[in-house]
């Protein structure tokens, strides 16, 4: 395999990745309006918390699937590390919350997936995008 094929290969994976991201995004958002009264029902929250999580969650996605060719690589990544460990952290605390028997946990994981991606959007539409015929030169240099 060759240089050039290698990094096309590379920013190929990550390319799936990153629309691979904002599907899951748009699917969880997609269940919790389907399952908006069960699922607020299961993790303490309102049906109306649950609403806004899904239509935030899927605009976060579908912003994240539209932006992910025209963005750089790079902060695209960041962003999305950004948003899992914030998701992982605030999972954390609603579980350590919910085990010590406070009914909130739920409220702060379900609030975060409802801030969350609609910073993670903004910050997307407000990043410059790449031109197209620099993203081989951009993947090359860790642009």
């Amino acid at each position: 395999m060759t240089q050039a094929q290698a990094v096309t290969s590379s920013a190929t994976r990550r390319s799936a990745g990153i629309i691979a991201d904002g599907v899951f995004k748009v699917l969880l958002g997609a269940a919790y309006l389907i399952g908006a009264p069960w699922l607020g029902d299961l993790l303490g929250v309102s049906t109306w918390l649950m609403v806004v999580s899904g239509v935030a969650l899927l605009i976060g996605g579908g912003i994240g699937i539209k932006c992910g060719r025209s963005r750089p690589i790079r902060t695209y990544i960041w962003l999305m590390v950004a948003f899992d460990s914030g998701w992982v952290l605030t999972a954390l605390v609603g579980l350590l919350m919910a085990w010590r028997d406070r009914s909130a946990g739920g409220e702060v994981w379900i609030g975060y997936q409802t801030a969350a991606p609609l910073v993670f959007a903004a910050l997307l539409l407000v990043t410059t995008p790449v031109a197209p015929a620099s993203d081989t030169h951009a993947e090359n240099s860790g642009h």
